[in-house]
This record gives C-alpha cells, sequence and structure tokens, in this order.
C-alpha cells in the first residue's frame, strides 16, 4: 500500500513537473504593444510611425528557450504618424501600397538565448509582397501571474534595423534615409480556456 502510494505520489509530481516546463503560449496585447520604426528626413528629423498589432502569438518554454516562437500580424489600416497626411502618404503605392499589401507579417525561426533574459530572435519579415529574414535583438522584461488580472503574463522589448529597399518600399533613398529602426515592446498573457472559442 505504501508503494502505491509513493508511485501516485510520484506519478502526480512528475506531471507538475511536466506542465511547469511545457512551452506556454501567451496572446499579444495590441493594447500594450508598440511597433515602432523610423527614419531619417533629409537630415532634418527622425519621425517615428506605429504599426499597430493586429494579432500576436508567442510560445515561451522557460527551460528551454530555444523552443520558443513569435508570429505577429501588424495591419496597416493601423498606422500611425500622428500626421494624417503622412498616414496615407505612406500607404501609396510607392510606399507601402497599402491596397494591394494590406499586412506586414513577422514569423520567427529560431530562438537563440543569450543569457542574462537577452535573445536573438531571427524571423521572416513580410513587407510590400516581399519575405526577408531580418534579426531582433530581444530582452526579457518579465515573466509571472500578472498583479491585476492575475493571469500568467509575459512582456518584452526588442529592436532591429533593416533597409527598406530591400522590401521593395524603396521611394526617396537616400535622401528619406534607406536605414529603418525598429523598436518594439509588447506584452501578453495566457488567454482564458474560452477565449478561442
Amino acid at each position: 500500500m505504501r508503494a502505491l502510494k509513493y508511485s501516485v505520489l510520484a506519478g502526480l509530481l512528475g506531471v507538475a513537473f511536466s506542465a511547469q516546463c511545457a512551452p506556454v503560449t501567451y496572446r499579444l496585447d495590441p493594447n500594450h504593444t508598440m511597433v515602432l520604426f523610423s527614419w531619417n528626413h533629409f537630415g532634418f528629423s527622425n519621425p517615428t510611425a506605429d504599426l499597430g498589432l493586429g494579432e500576436g502569438t508567442l510560445v515561451f518554454d522557460e527551460q528551454q528557450p530555444a523552443n520558443s516562437s513569435v508570429q505577429v500580424s501588424l495591419p496597416l489600416s493601423k498606422l500611425d504618424t500622428h500626421v494624417p497626411a503622412l498616414d496615407k502618404r505612406l500607404k501609396e503605392a510607392d510606399f507601402f501600397d497599402a491596397g494591394k499589401y494590406p499586412t506586414v507579417t513577422f514569423k520567427s525561426t529560431s530562438v537563440q538565448p543569450l543569457g542574462g533574459h537577452k535573445f536573438k530572435v531571427t524571423g521572416d519579415l513580410t513587407v510590400h509582397g516581399v519575405t526577408r529574414s531580418v534579426v531582433l535583438d530581444a530582452i526579457l522584461n518579465k515573466i509571472r501571474a500578472h498583479s491585476t488580472t492575475r493571469a500568467a503574463s509575459i512582456g518584452f522589448d526588442a529592436t532591429a534595423t533593416l533597409k527598406r529597399s530591400e522590401f521593395g518600399v524603396g521611394a526617396y533613398v537616400p535622401n528619406v534615409s534607406d536605414a529603418i529602426t525598429i523598436r518594439i515592446t509588447t506584452e501578453g498573457s495566457v488567454p482564458k480556456v474560452d477565449a478561442f472559442r
């Protein structure tokens, strides 16, 4: 009988440990996400625009971070420069051509842990119908139950640089810089069981 109790206890502990080590899927929150990109304008200024998040999913394996992944969609309908005329201009055919290519997407292909909560996230970025590999320098800010919702939550920042001309968005280069700086901040939570229904 004692052996049976130990077997049951060991089994329960094994299940609990497996659950603790399993990858966790977080839904990124559009209300706490900013995907900012900036450029140089004729040497005079460095404007910034926000590509609002449509949908985003982060699978994070705390024990084996290399097994993690992230996938997001950024609808150009949410593009915000705080200048309505510029929003409209950037959606025209010689820039994003939002009528033909309405969404920017990113899907990771690898996650490399660097220690100290830092990671290199490589993935396929699709802009203007062109897909290229880019690398995000990411840092995990926090992972724990949220103090208000009690849901398991995660937050991170990431940065990257790219050349817009490589995605077919090269209007006015070099007067308007080819180099684009990207800065991302986001957080997400494990959705409720009925959230996918």
